[in-house]
């Protein structure tokens, strides 16, 4: 198995997951395809992930999915490759040739996947990255928020070091082969993307998906995974946070909890209970925030799940 992987992203990068809430923003083969979505809810049907056994292993590239910002690709390098970089960046891929590999919400139009071989035969495929119409709110008779206090960055400084060492855990989880599902159902009550521009000046995008559902509403795993992160108490942003390794990079954080139900260390199954959804942290309200990366991409999880079911 090729292990190299994306560095690890810049811890100013992590001081929001995703607490803002947000109000409402190719290639492909086989049979699998992550649904996509614009800055405002679709229609759309995920499909039953084709078994890596059934792809073919060829002298080119095979690539399922949507190449778009803020979604996940899934592929197989061909027989024989030794190597595999996106963007002159090392990409993983498993001991079958099957691979990961997304696109951050700021993802420029094209990207380079090039797969170098045993025999010194390079296979280069060029993508088209397709752009994503972000819901932007401009409030020009507001400022931005002025910046933290020495205090807040006191207490913050040790929370970013528990999240960097939970996202840098190689855990070996294959979650990342299945189709996600949602971790609860409900009203979409922020999209991923979304942003505010204070006079001009931007505001951090929300980083991932909101489900308004009241405290206690049980939180569900999107896919198999093992727990990196379940803090005992809460964090000055996040709240009760709740992070799974995925595996290949790709991994969901739970915000604003009310209970965690598992411990670090654990593996946890697709639809496994996981805790409760909460208002915990800095949150208006009683809703789940989950967002997901991909290394250094944030990803947008309505992607990966498709068209919300109906609430139980």
């Amino acid at each position: 198995m090729n292990w190299a992987r994306w560095g690890a992203g810049a811890a100013i990068s992590l001081l929001l997951i995703g607490c803002a809430s947000a109000l409402p923003s190719p290639v492909r083969r086989a049979s699998w395809s992550p649904a996509v979505a614009p800055a405002t809810p679709v229609a759309v049907t995920p499909v039953a992930l084709t078994t890596p056994a059934r792809l073919p292993r060829a002298t080119r590239i095979a690539l399922e999915g949507q190449a778009i910002q803020g979604g996940l690709m899934l592929g197989n390098v061909p027989t024989g490759t030794t190597r595999l970089t996106l963007n002159a960046t090392p990409v993983r891929f498993a001991s079958d040739g099957r691979f990961v590999l997304a696109f951050d919400r700021d993802a420029t139009a094209t990207a380079t996947l090039v797969a170098e071989r045993r025999d010194g035969s390079r296979v280069t495929q060029a993508i088209a990255v397709a752009p994503r119409a972000w819901r932007i709110e401009r409030l020009n008779s507001l400022a931005r928020i002025s910046q933290p206090s020495a205090e807040f960055q006191r207490r913050r400084a040790p929370e970013l070091a528990q999240i960097n060492a939970a996202r840098a855990k190689d855990t070996g989880a294959q979650g990342w082969r299945q189709q996600f599902l949602w971790p609860v159902t409900g009203r979409l009550s922020g999209l991923f993307g979304a942003q505010r521009i204070y006079r001009g000046e931007p505001g951090s995008y929300h980083s991932g998906v909101d489900v308004a559902r009241p405290t206690g509403t049980p939180l569900m795993a999107p896919a198999d995974g093992v727990v990196v992160l379940a803090t005992p108490g809460e964090f000055t942003l996040e709240g009760r946070l709740l992070m799974i390794d995925h595996g290949m990079g790709l991994n969901s954080a739970f915000l604003h909890m009310d209970r965690i139900d598992v411990r670090e260390g654990d593996t946890v199954r697709r639809g496994q209970r996981l805790g409760t959804v909460g208002s915990t942290g800095r949150a208006t309200g009683p809703h789940m925030h989950w967002g997901m990366k991909w290394w250094d991409a944030r990803i947008d999880p309505l992607l990966l799940a498709g068209p919300m079911p109906a609430a139980e």
